[in-house]
């Protein structure tokens, strides 16, 4: 039997890149899965793509419309599953940052986070427990320029998630994260070259950078009894990244 066979997973951000793998990897392993994405077009092409998923068209910074998409998947059969995933960003340095792009960062990343989690614990508690998923990033643990406010809300995701999974731990809800490192993605590569990717790869003490297969597999893990035991942790999955020393 498939590790998530008969679960129900709502994926925000998965109509391409990382949300994208893990929805795809995790239909695999048997979950229904929701493409839900602000880009309607690219849910439904995506959901096209993965069997049995469903495409839903929401903007998770939106508080009344995530309830609402979350409460209509859930009314199909329950929800099991939630990863969040949605990001919106920009990179540049603090003091060039206007307001309406901090704005709209923090809306997505912060709030959206907020707003997609409070609208699926009822519906995860009912089943009688399962999981919850966030998206962070290594950037917590670096200091890389230009990403102030990104970094922030990554940081803040994690302070999130250790708290929920405190709060909610009652309730057999196992809330964790992800920290993946560089992962190559149309967004990520709208703002990265190929040269930054390979002294990326270069750094890595694996010689080479993960993949979004890659971490699909490590959500299926937290989401599938292999990971009953584990809740509070932010997992790295950066092909060791963050702890190289000098070359």
């Amino acid at each position: 039997m498939t590790k998530l066979q008969g679960k129900r997973a709502f994926i925000t951000g998965a109509g391409r890149g990382i949300g994208k793998d893990i929805a795809a990897k995790m239909a695999s392993e048997g979950a229904t899965v929701a493409i839900a994405d602000i880009d309607g077009d690219l849910a439904r092409a995506t959901a096209a793509e993965i069997p049995g998923a469903v495409a839903v068209e929401v903007d998770v910074s939106n508080r009344a419309a995530v309830t609402a998409a979350v409460d209509s998947f859930a009314a199909d059969g329950g929800l099991d599953i939630l990863v969040n995933n949605a990001i919106w960003f920009h990179y540049a340095p603090l003091g060039d940052m206007s307001e309406d792009v901090v704005d709209k960062m923090l809306d997505v990343g912060i709030k959206g986070t907020i707003w997609t989690t409070q609208a699926a614990t009822p519906h995860i508690t009912a089943q009688g427990g399962g999981t919850i998923i966030n998206l962070s990033s290594i950037a917590v643990s670096l200091g890389i320029a230009r990403t102030a406010v990104y970094t922030s809300i990554k940081g803040a995701v994690d302070a999130f998630t250790r708290q929920q999974a405190g709060e909610l731990a009652p309730a057999q809800i196992r809330v964790n994260a992800l920290a993946p490192g560089p992962v190559v993605t149309p967004g990520a590569s709208s703002v990265i070259s190929p040269e930054n990717w390979e002294k990326r790869k270069d750094m890595s003490p694996l010689g080479r950078l993960v993949t979004g297969e890659e971490i699909g597999a490590a959500a299926v893990f937290l989401a599938s009894e292999d990971g009953r035991g584990i809740t509070g942790v932010t997992l790295k999955i950066d092909s060791g990244l963050t702890i190289s020393g000098p070359k």
